[in-house]
């Protein structure tokens, strides 16, 4: 049995700019996950859907109290690799759908310890006391770009690449997985989220609005921001803060409902 669990609110919304959500997310009492699709004409609601549906019938497995800590970490990476190859066989059967890929971010809790699955530029927040820390790495050509010190955060607004992703589940057999682990304490919060928030809103705001004491209020806060900034995209949050007590959940959202 897991020494933590999740306690979390969550919200899809389509933004003003997009005719339908292609964001879909996954939250329970040990695993929660945010998937953001691309390709147009449906496709990217399709692979979105596939990565979260995926990841909630192996959840079970995921926490299992009988298996051990390194094996849970080895089913969690290669739950990367199912859900490339099942979007993969999709694409195969469905010629118009090819090209569809999506983002995965993902946090599942063991024993202790949290362990953030990621791929693409869906970000996971830990938000501790008064700290607020990105625990996920944009895998973009702009934070290429950033970290090799060719731009400066002042350019990327304006950046013809600022959207364009360096990893994504395509069904290509291509991606590389990152599983990175981190400690748990009582009262850390977490944030999954798609772009459709980091990319309108400043990390200082986040943190404002993310330190609300209800988390429902929180949630719908940062949503309402999105919106006064116009919304482009869609937004898909989740806000998770760690308890001791035993969570029984199981829902989705978005395009994978």
């Amino acid at each position: 049995m897991s020494a933590f669990y999740f306690q979390s609110s969550a919200l899809s919304a389509d933004g003003l700019h997009r005719s339908g959500n292609e964001d879909s997310a996954f939250v329970s009492g040990q695993l929660i996950a945010v998937a953001d699709g691309m390709g147009g004409h449906a496709a990217g609601e399709v692979a979105s859907r596939i990565a979260i549906q995926t990841l909630q019938k192996l959840a079970p497995i995921l926490t299992n109290p009988e298996i051990d800590f390194d094996s849970t970490e080895d089913l969690l990476l290669n739950s990367l690799f199912t859900i490339d190859s099942e979007i993969g066989e999709y694409a195969d059967e469905a010629v118009e759908l090819r090209g569809m890929g999506t983002t995965l971010t993902a946090l599942l809790l063991i024993d202790k310890s949290v362990a953030l699955l990621h791929v693409g530029d869906s970000r996971c927040y830990r938000l501790r006391g008064n700290t607020l820390e990105q625990l996920s790495n944009d895998h973009t050509v702009i934070q290429e770009l950033l970290d090799q010190g060719a731009i400066s955060q002042s350019d990327v607004a304006d950046h013809p690449q600022r959207s364009v992703l360096t990893q994504a589940l395509m069904g290509q057999g291509t991606v590389t997985p990152v599983l990175q682990m981190y400690d748990v304490k009582p009262k850390d919060r977490f944030l999954v989220c798609s772009d459709g928030l980091s990319s309108v809103l400043t990390e200082k705001e986040i943190k404002s609005l993310l330190k609300k004491s209800d988390k429902a209020e929180a949630v719908k806060a940062l949503i309402d921001a999105t919106y006064i900034n116009d919304a482009p995209d869609n937004v898909t949050v989740v806000i998770a803060d760690i308890t001791t007590e035993e969570v029984v959940l199981n829902e989705l959202l978005g395009a994978a409902k």
